[in-house]
C-alpha cells in the first residue's frame, strides 16, 4: 500500500519531469505501480523512488514514466478534426509551401503511432500522384519508449484499424493474421518516431505548419499548459494550425492562437 508521503514524492517528481499533475490520481498512481514495485521486490515505494531519483535516466526513471502517462488512442479518432485538415488546411498549406514543398507537421504526446500514421495517410491521399515531390515527413514524439517501440513496429488490432475508412485500410494495411494489420512500409516511412519530453525546450530550427497535441494538455496544470502552448506558438508558421483534443480548451485570456472552431485553434 502506498503512503500519502510516497504518493506526493511520486507526484512531485512526475510533475517536474514531464508536467503531468497526478494529484488526484492516487489510485491510478499505486494501479500501475504495485505490480511493478512486487515484481521487483523493491520493500517499499520511498526504495524505488530513491533509485529513480539517485538516475533519472536509469531504467527505473524510465518504467516509472511508461507507467504514469496515459496512453489510450485509436485510428481515425475525433475523425472530424482529419477531415477539416485534409478538406480546408491542406489545399492552403500546399498554395502556401509551392516554392519549397514542404510540410513541416509534428504530432505531440504521438501514443502507439494511430494518429501519425493516419496524419501520413491524409498527406499520400491529398497529394497523390504528386507525393514523391514534396516532404511531408510527419514527426511523432511520445516520452514513453514503449510505446513508440509499439508505434515503429506498426502491428494493430483489427478494430483499431477498422475505425478507418476502408480504402486507407486497404491501401496502407497487410493483415499479419486473422486478428491483425500491420503497416506497410511506405507508410511507415513518412513518420519520424523520436522520444521527446513536453517540458524540455523545443527542437525545431524551421517553423511548423500543423502541430496535433490531442489529450495530453488535461493532465497539465494552467500554468503548465500555457507555457507549453506560448512554446508552440512561437515555433509555428504564421496561419499555423494548432489541433487539440476534443474535451480539452484554451483559455483565449491566456493564448495569442485564434480560435477557428472547437479544439483547433491557429497562430
Amino acid at each position: 500500500m502506498i503512503t500519502d508521503q510516497e504518493f506526493q514524492r511520486i507526484v512531485m517528481y512526475v510533475k517536474s519531469k514531464s508536467g503531468i499533475n497526478l494529484s488526484e490520481k492516487k489510485v491510478l498512481v499505486q494501479g500501475r505501480l504495485d505490480n511493478y514495485m512486487q515484481r521487483k521486490g523493491y520493500s517499499s515505494y520511498h526504495e524505488f523512488m530513491d533509485l529513480v531519483e539517485k538516475f533519472p535516466a536509469g531504467p527505473e526513471a524510465e518504467d516509472l514514466m511508461n507507467a504514469l502517462t496515459t496512453n489510450h488512442t485509436y485510428f481515425w479518432r475525433e475523425h472530424e478534426q482529419f477531415l477539416f485538415l485534409k478538406q480546408e488546411v491542406f489545399p492552403e498549406l500546399k498554395r502556401y509551401t509551392e516554392h519549397t514543398r514542404d510540410w513541416r507537421i509534428w504530432c505531440a504526446a504521438s501514443s502507439t503511432g494511430e494518429e501519425p500514421y493516419t496524419l501520413a495517410m491524409l498527406c499520400m491521399d491529398f497529394l497523390g500522384l504528386e507525393m514523391s515531390q514534396w516532404d511531408t515527413t510527419i514527426l511523432a514524439t511520445d516520452i514513453d519508449t514503449k510505446v513508440l517501440e509499439t508505434a515503429v513496429r506498426g502491428v494493430y488490432s483489427k478494430n483499431s484499424v477498422e475505425q478507418l475508412p476502408q480504402q486507407y485500410v486497404r491501401r496502407f494495411f497487410r493483415p499479419v493474421s486473422g486478428e491483425q494489420y500491420q503497416v506497410k512500409d511506405e507508410l511507415k516511412k513518412q513518420v519520424l518516431f523520436r522520444r521527446f519530453n513536453l517540458m524540455h525546450q523545443l527542437p525545431f530550427r524551421k517553423p511548423l505548419h500543423v502541430v496535433f497535441i490531442r489529450n495530453v494538455m488535461i493532465y497539465f496544470d494552467e500554468p503548465t499548459k500555457e507555457k507549453l502552448l506560448e512554446s508552440i506558438y512561437e515555433k509555428m508558421a504564421p496561419g499555423g494550425y494548432l489541433f487539440i483534443g476534443s474535451t480539452e480548451s484554451i483559455s483565449q485570456s491566456n493564448t495569442k492562437f485564434r480560435y477557428v472552431r472547437p479544439s483547433i485553434y491557429r497562430k
